[in-house]
C-alpha cells in the first residue's frame, strides 16, 4: 500500500509540470495591438506586418520569430539610415520593455513575410504566429490593409 501515496504525488507533479507548461504555451504579459499586413500586388512577392507589442511584465522581453501561413518565410526587420539611405535590415529580435510597448510600422521594426504563397488583397486576413523569448507563442488573425504612402513611419494611437 506505500507505493499509492507514491503514485498520487508522483500524478499531482506531472499535472502540476503539464499545467505549467499549458501556461507557458502562450503568454498573458504580452498584448498585441491592432495587427495589419500590407496589401500587396500580385507581382509583389513579400509584404510586411505591423502591430504594437506591449509587455505588462516586470521584465523585458523579445519578440525572436515568426511564422505566417501566407509567406514561406517571416523575418523580424528594422529601417537602419545607411548613409542618408533607409535600408532594410533583418534582427535577432525585437525587445519589448517591461510596462512598455514597443511599435511595429511602416518604416521602421516590422516583421517581414517574405515568398507570399499569394497576393494580399485589402480585405483579406491571414494567420501570422509570434514567438518570444520564454517559448511561449502567441498566434493571430491579421487582416490585410492598404497603406499609403503618406502613412509610412507614422503611427498614430
Amino acid at each position: 500500500m506505500s507505493s499509492i501515496p507514491f503514485r498520487r504525488g508522483l500524478i499531482a507533479v506531472v499535472l502540476t509540470l503539464a499545467a505549467g507548461l499549458a501556461c507557458a504555451a502562450e503568454t498573458t504579459e504580452i498584448t498585441v495591438v491592432d495587427p495589419y499586413a500590407r496589401a500587396v500586388p500580385s507581382v509583389v512577392p513579400n509584404s510586411a506586418a505591423f502591430m504594437v507589442l506591449t509587455n505588462a511584465g516586470a521584465a523585458e522581453r523579445k519578440l525572436v520569430g515568426a511564422r505566417s501561413d501566407a509567406a514561406a518565410t517571416v523575418e523580424l526587420h528594422t529601417h537602419i539610415n545607411d548613409d542618408g539611405v533607409m535600408r532594410m535590415r533583418q534582427v535577432e529580435d525585437i525587445a519589448i520593455p517591461a510596462g512598455g510597448e514597443t511599435v511595429l510600422q511602416p518604416g521602421g521594426l516590422h516583421l517581414m513575410l517574405i515568398g507570399l504563397h499569394q497576393p494580399l488583397q485589402p480585405g483579406d486576413s491571414l494567420t501570422l504566429e509570434l514567438e518570444f523569448d520564454d517559448g511561449s507563442t502567441r498566434s493571430l488573425t491579421v487582416p490585410v490593409r492598404k497603406i499609403e504612402m503618406g502613412q509610412m513611419g507614422h503611427h498614430h494611437h
